[in-house]
């Protein structure tokens, strides 16, 4: 399992061990600061823990725990955008890194100081393969309530539950953005992400399942927050930036087909 994967707590807990500056707004530190309380999951936590909880029930054929996932998903209503372009000429990638990560050349300006660029997307390397994968996205709610149909079987109770979310609807929990990157094997997205300080930021990469993606978010000073090297494409990060500033996350396909995934904010 890896830290996107084990736990929605486990990214907060590994980010509360990271030294501090002692004066935060110097800005020459980790852009990270302790919370001013316990904050509560938002939809991009309840998103991300569905589609664990989804690919749990698939891997074991459960369809109570693919019915659970279905009813948290159609509890979220993220918007959908598409992201602005960021000049690959800014980006350099650090190969040597313990993670390779993204530097920029040409750092964007400070929050404080002018108008806050937009969630900016650049795409690095050639595609190794056509192979465009299963997929074209991550599951959807529509997705994970007929695999649950599918799994139960001739079980009339479960079945009936299922018909009783799906008369439901959706509760439509509104409170994020997502954006979808079609990412063939062998390149490399690199996302810059505005955050502001001393408020709860939560990102989430939600993959098809259709390669292994590598995942790292840094700060503005190159501090690695969170990471995933393993053998996923899901990865769940959250923090309190001390001061307002743009992260930077970076995702390799390390697969052999095209990857479809979902970028979620707060």
């Amino acid at each position: 399992m890896q830290l996107g994967s084990i736990s929605l707590a486990l990214a907060t807990t590994a980010l509360a061990t990271l030294g501090l500056p002692a004066h935060a707004q110097d800005r020459s530190g980790p852009n990270v600061a302790p919370p001013a309380d316990s904050p509560a999951p938002g939809a991009t936590a309840t998103m991300a823990l569905a589609h664990e909880l989804y690919a749990t029930g698939l891997a074991q054929g459960d369809a109570v725990a693919v019915l659970a996932a279905a009813r948290l998903a159609a509890s979220i209503d993220l918007a959908s955008t598409g992201p602005a372009a960021l000049d690959p000429a800014r980006v350099t990638l650090d190969p040597d890194a313990f993670r390779m990560t993204a530097a920029l050349t040409a750092p964007a300006p400070p929050m404080d100081e002018g108008e806050i660029r937009p969630v900016a997307k650049a795409t690095l390397f050639s595609a190794q393969t056509q192979d465009e994968g299963a997929a074209d996205a991550p599951a959807s709610v529509e997705t994970m309530f007929a695999k649950a149909t599918e799994l139960a079987n001739d079980d009339e109770a479960l079945l009936d539950l299922i018909q009783d979310a799906l008369a439901e609807g959706p509760s439509g929990q509104v409170g994020g953005v997502k954006w979808l990157s079609q990412l063939p094997a062998g390149q490399t997205d690199v996302w810059e992400i505005p955050f502001h300080g001393k408020s709860h930021a939560e990102l989430a990469i939600l993959g098809d399942g259709d390669a292994n993606l590598d995942m790292v978010v840094t700060d503005e000073n190159g501090n690695v927050l969170c990471s995933d090297p393993g053998w996923s494409d899901r990865l769940y990060c959250d923090w309190t930036p001390a001061w307002d500033g743009y992260f930077y996350l970076t995702v390799q396909n390390r697969g052999t087909a095209r990857n479809s995934y979902h970028l979620l904010t707060n």
